[in-house]
């Protein structure tokens, strides 16, 4: 196979959200949610364990406040199965990804350019570490790149918004 032909069928060409719990989210939350949809529908690596071919469309919702599922379905819609995380190692790296981001949107009002750099540099790293903590997790469920991580990751962080 080909790395056109992965790339043809192993990636998400829908993804949505299970927000029935979300009352409201801030438009920075939105801008962030957007961003990350759209590149990742652009181009990335979403390759499940087992005999499921694709393109994908997936659906990511939190169970029970506890899990975190990937719906995964063909692009007709049937589904393929679901792979699920505990979100135990992910709850204290959002916690602090949120306080820095938070930190960070009050900073650009105001903030002088070296004070809003540095959060930046700390968003982006909490950003990373979070990114790779979900790889690691899906390690032997689905295979995805840095990229696709990183945008799934900004996902997990607005499943989490409960306003």
């Amino acid at each position: 196979m080909t790395v056109s032909d992965d790339t043809a069928r192993y990636h998400i060409t829908d993804i949505k959200l299970d927000d029935r719990l979300v009352v409201r989210r801030s438009p920075e939350v939105e801008h962030e949610m957007g961003v990350a949809i759209y590149d990742l529908l652009e181009q990335n690596y979403f390759a499940p364990v087992g005999d499921m071919s694709g393109p994908y469309h997936v659906e990511l919702s939190i169970r029970d406040a506890r899990t975190l599922v990937f719906a995964i379905n063909t692009e007709a819609g049937e589904p393929l199965g679901e792979v699920m995380l505990t979100l135990s190692p992910f709850r204290r790296i959002v916690k602090d990804y949120f306080t820095v981001c938070e930190s960070y949107f009050d900073a650009i009002k105001d903030a002088p350019a070296s004070r809003i750099e540095a959060l930046d540099m700390g968003r982006r790293g909490l950003h990373n570490d979070g990114a790779e903590l979900l790889r690691d997790n899906l390690k032997g469920k689905i295979d995805i790149d840095e990229e696709t991580a990183r945008r799934l990751f900004t996902l997990v962080c607005v499943l989490h918004i409960r306003a």
